[in-house]
């Protein structure tokens, strides 16, 4: 299953009010794929048995384990997906898919906070992905932190994959993990630190300065440097001999920025960036044609929603204009945990029902079409209603 992507009409969001009118109230219907354990903490994508559908990845933080769902496509996909636990570790913060042994099939890279504070390898061993006796995990013996994030990249144009990571709290930092020639020996994994952080809470791979190579947006939560930034890739030749990367400020230094996501919102072709602040903003950075960002700020509708977790960037009405998905944590009592913001070409944003009352803290929102009907559901997980992993069924595919 691929992620939608449709034509967007070019808007001009200077030109666009800041103001949110309220729209429609009613929520979409939710499917569980899996609510089986306790606190799943954040949902990732990657074709993980090899059939084309995109599959699922997450870290269940007070269950202590981590899972990989299989998208049963379309017919089957408001039901329970096929799972496999593929690990149990304590305090799972972060789970995704990669390739480190370069066997041409996905395993798991899964990082930790709260007591365990380490970095699992959860490798594949055996011939039958879903029987959880095929995979074992390793640790990889890198100094403890509080792990948030990870990605896999080739940095330094050798060996295999590399992975980038980011954590929070004391001595936190973004860098990277240089893959050896022989990825099990784990000895042999060089860390590079790129810069010192707060709390990240974003780390996104993406060629901003369209030099051929993926840089690295990222969000910092906390402490004097916090704010949005990137960091300017030098290509594989100068991470060979570690040269820095450079830090690109895009805004926010005076807010708690939250989760943020890439994505062209006025139709240029160029990624703007927008990021969900508390208590309940999105900021919205549109990329200038030569240089620079021009920031818009928009201030959610706060009575009936939760404090701001995760935005997402997507057409979900088919209008050919980028809307935006927002998550909440702190959604208690009646509070919605989940709505969507429509962007119009004559006048404010709407703010229209997503999620309902049901759900307290949910986390990233991921697009996808699972029900093929042409328009992109959302993607998430809740961990205090032990909602779990979860997609909401967008009202406006083809009927």
């Amino acid at each position: 299953m691929r992620l939608l992507l449709l034509p967007l009409l070019t808007v001009s969001l200077a030109a666009v009010s800041p103001e949110i009118l309220p729209g429609n109230g009613t929520p979409w219907q939710r499917h569980a794929i899996d609510a089986t354990s306790r606190g799943a903490d954040g949902v990732k994508l990657g074709d993980f048995n090899g059939d084309g559908l995109t599959d699922l990845v997450t870290g269940w933080e007070e269950g202590g384990v981590v899972r990989a769902y299989a998208n049963p496509g379309p017919a089957k996909a408001h039901e329970p997906w096929p799972q496999v636990t593929v690990g149990r570790v304590t305090d799972a913060e972060e789970a995704i898919f990669a390739d480190l042994d370069g066997d041409g099939r996905p395993e798991v890279i899964s990082g930790t906070e709260g007591r365990t504070r380490r970095l699992f390898w959860h490798r594949r061993i055996g011939e039958d992905p879903w029987v959880e006796s095929s995979w074992e995990t390793l640790a990889f013996p890198i100094p403890k932190q509080l792990w948030m994030q990870a990605a896999a990249l080739q940095l330094d144009g050798e060996q295999g994959p590399d992975l980038v990571l980011a954590s929070k709290g004391e001595g936190a930092a973004v860098g990277w993990l240089q893959a050896p020639a022989q990825p099990l020996d784990l000895e042999s994994w060089h860390w590079h630190s790129l810069r010192e952080s707060g709390w990240i809470m974003s780390l996104l791979p993406r060629d901003l300065d369209g030099d051929g190579d993926a840089d690295l947006l990222c969000t910092d939560r906390k402490g004097s440097n916090r704010g949005i930034f990137w960091l300017e890739n030098p290509g594989a030749a100068g991470n060979r001999v570690g040269t820095p990367w450079r830090e690109r400020w895009i805004g926010g230094r005076d807010r708690e920025v939250m989760f943020a996501d890439l994505g062209d919102l006025n139709g240029d072709g160029r990624d703007d960036v927008a990021v969900a602040v508390k208590p309940h903003d999105v900021l919205v950075f549109v990329r200038e044609p030569e240089a620079g960002w021009q920031e818009t700020r928009l201030t959610l509708e706060a009575g009936g929603i939760g404090d701001a977790k995760a935005v997402k960037i997507g057409d979900l009405n088919g209008d050919g204009l980028a809307d935006l998905v927002f998550s909440c944590e702190n959604a208690q009592g009646d509070r919605a945990g989940l709505v969507w913001l429509e962007q119009r070409q004559d006048g404010p944003w709407r703010q229209h029902a997503l999620g309902g009352p049901a759900g307290v803290k949910f986390d990233l929102v991921q697009l996808l079409d699972l029900n093929a009907d042409g328009a992109p559901d959302v993607v998430t997980c809740e961990e205090r209603d032990q909602l779990g992993v979860i997609w909401y069924a967008n009202p406006h595919g083809r009927r």
